[in-house]
């Protein structure tokens, strides 16, 4: 039998390398995070944009140019600095040969954002269209490419363009698929160039973004100074910036930066600052607070500028540099250092704001221990609950215990897309459940409606059910440090009593776990309000206009069924709305909204400004709902 084997070749023929196009294109994961389709803030149509953008920054810091030109029109972005311009004999090489750049030679580029060459290799790769010109004394150059390959390279010409470099590209939507851009998720990344370099100008659509303060704007932009506990204080050091402040928010937010990137998934710098903030507290008061007192309700904003900074994946999201540079002090004693001297004598100097200060690590110290009984009889109810019911129908990146030790990697990816649907009602679950992905989606099931907790202690958190159970689901007890699923989805019904439930549901989040809104964990899912077939073809339809274009492709009058409910859609159906083309809508905090304002608005007590706005925004699908 042993010849009737497969024979696999494996000689010098099967040995295959590939150029850096081909592999940036194969596996762009690697290069640019994951891709999506731009309903995520770090979906890859972003990480391209901020890679370009990031190389503009690096000619600032280095002192040239003090205003950078973006603008996007339909699914092309071009963005224009005024720094010195790439060398003209090696603008094809600079965006088309792996790790070919001047940021290795560290005096050039001391303090860059990044230093391994690729990013604008990935940005051609990975476009449909690309063009680089550079500016340079008086001469231009330009270069043309199409998925990575140079289809034009023009000759050098006269210009009377000032200095820089300017990049227009569009992304290819073979590897984005049905992408889109949010402008919001723009904005925030704009405003954080503009807050980690102050005095920099960045024109964005014919808007000018520009920060005179760095992080003390930043804060003073994210949140709502009649919240604040008392006026937030500004450090700045070489190589290190801090801002911090206390309002009335559960959670802890911390906006981490390293060489102008954002640390979205934080890294030794950040836990640098938990650790020192915390010490320097204890020793200023002169008492062993509880760490979790002192955090709670914090919101700050910590910068650090790092000598060729490691970071653990190409998208920069999380440092893993230990030094400041090489043969400095480590991360966590350079911040303590410099929190011990500045921030103490800030305390010392304002005792106003020390004794404020004292009174809201007291109060969570007080609000702490009067859960502590409550807290325990919850998690023995949740451990029973789980055991007995079936609220929670997980998904196997999480059963499978073994799987980290395997292949951290392949967790990793997969955790990243772990997602928790969140339902209302058997019928709705069941459709989901039966027709997810139960590798990495997962289904927990509300009973009716969840109660307004607006304006309720967290102590509702434990008393409630249905809000104890969903926590621990989750695993946001302790905090986002656990959190079991990175995305969140909401899924009720398009009708009334669907949002009333959806709204309630974000009031939760908002009002005891706002970090998950504020990090982008949480969205809603869009199913089709409509069916439209004949015999040949069927097309889901989201709105009354794809409807009705439907309806006009289609002819011959063809059925259409309006779906009333997520239950109403066979789990066959459903199968295609929750794959790798799953509409969902991002739940997004604007620049300027402050979570107490918006839920008193909101959730509060009915208010004529309140009714005014829901008259004049009545949505056409309700309207549709009704009727029928």
């Amino acid at each position: 039998m042993a010849d009737e084997k497969q024979v696999i070749r494996y000689d010098e023929d099967s040995i295959r390398s590939l150029d850096w196009r081909e592999h940036i294109r194969l596996r762009p994961g690697m290069y640019i995070g994951k891709l999506g389709d731009g309903s995520a803030a770090d979906d890859g149509i972003y990480v391209l944009i901020k890679e370009v953008i990031d190389n503009c920054i690096d000619e600032y810091t280095m002192g040239y140019g003090k205003h950078i030109d973006l603008s996007i029109e339909g699914k092309s972005v071009r963005v224009r600095d005024y720094g010195r311009g790439i060398p003209l004999g090696k603008v094809v090489d600079v965006v088309s040969k792996i790790n070919t750049g001047a940021k290795y030679d560290s005096k050039a580029f001391q303090k860059s954002v990044g230093l391994n060459g690729v990013g604008t290799k990935a940005v051609n790769a990975l476009s449909n269209y690309f063009k680089v010109t550079a500016y340079r004394d008086g001469k231009e150059k330009t270069a043309e490419f199409e998925k990575g390959v140079l289809i034009k390279e023009h000759k050098e010409a006269a210009t009377k363009e000032p200095n820089g470099t300017e990049v227009y590209f569009t992304p290819d939507d073979s590897v984005f698929r049905n992408f889109h851009y949010i402008y919001e998720y723009l904005e925030n990344q704009i405003w954080n160039y503009c807050y980690l370099n102050a005095g920099l100008a960045i024109n964005f659509n014919g808007k000018k973004y520009v920060s005179k303060n760095g992080l003390l704007d930043l804060l003073q932009r994210k949140t709502n100074p009649d919240e604040l506990r008392y006026p937030i204080i500004h450090l700045k050091g070489e190589d290190i910036e801090v801002a911090l402040s206390h309002n009335n928010d559960y959670g802890e937010d911390i906006f981490s930066f390293v060489n102008g990137q954002y640390t979205t998934q934080g890294g030794t710098h950040q836990q640098a600052f938990r650790e020192a903030y915390i010490k320097v507290v204890r020793d200023f008061f002169k008492k062993d607070y509880d760490a979790s007192d002192i955090r709670t309700s914090i919101v700050a904003a910590v910068s650090v500028r790092v000598q060729e900074p490691v970071f653990e994946s190409q998208t920069k999201t999380k440092l893993g540099s230990q030094t400041v540079f090489e043969g400095g002090p480590s991360m966590k004693n350079f911040v303590l250092e410099f929190l011990a001297k500045e921030l103490d004598n800030f305390l010392h100097r304002n005792p106003t704001t020390a004794d404020a200060l004292k009174k809201r690590i007291e109060q969570n110290e007080r609000e702490r221990k009067e859960l502590a009984g409550i807290k325990k009889l919850a998690n023995e109810r949740a451990k029973k609950a789980n055991l007995h019911n079936r609220k929670l129908r997980d998904c196997r990146v999480h059963l499978n215990d073994e799987l980290p030790a395997k292949n951290k990697e392949a967790f990793i990816a997969l955790q990243n897309e772990s997602t928790i649907f969140i339902t209302e009602g058997d019928s709705a679950s069941g459709s989901i459940t039966k027709s997810r992905n139960v590798d990495t989606q997962a289904v927990f099931s509300l009973r009716g409606k969840p109660l307004n907790c607006f304006g309720e202690t967290k102590k509702v958190v434990y008393q409630n059910e249905e809000f104890n159970l969903l926590q621990h689901a989750l695993n946001i007890e302790e905090g986002l440090e656990g959190l079991r699923y990175n995305n969140i989805v909401i899924a009720t019904d398009a009708d009334v009593d669907g949002m009333h439930i959806r709204l309630l549901i974000m009031t939760f989040f908002l009002q005891f776990f706002p970090d998950l809104v504020k990090k982008g964990h949480v969205s809603i899912l869009q199913t089709p309000l409509f069916r439209v077939r004949n015999k040949q073809e069927t097309i889901y339809c989201y709105d009354e206009a794809e409807k009705q274009a439907a309806i006009k492709k289609l002819g011959n009058k063809p059925e259409i069924t309006r779906f009333k409910g997520l239950g109403e859609i066979s789990p066959e159906e459903f199968g295609k709305f929750i794959g790798p083309d799953m509409r969902k809508d991002p739940v997004i905090l604007e620049q300027g909204d402050h979570i107490q304002s918006l839920l008193e608005y909101y959730m509060g007590k009915n208010t004529i400004e309140r009714q005014e706005f829901i008259i004049g925004n009545l949505r056409v699908e309700l309207d549709l709902v009704e009727e029928r």
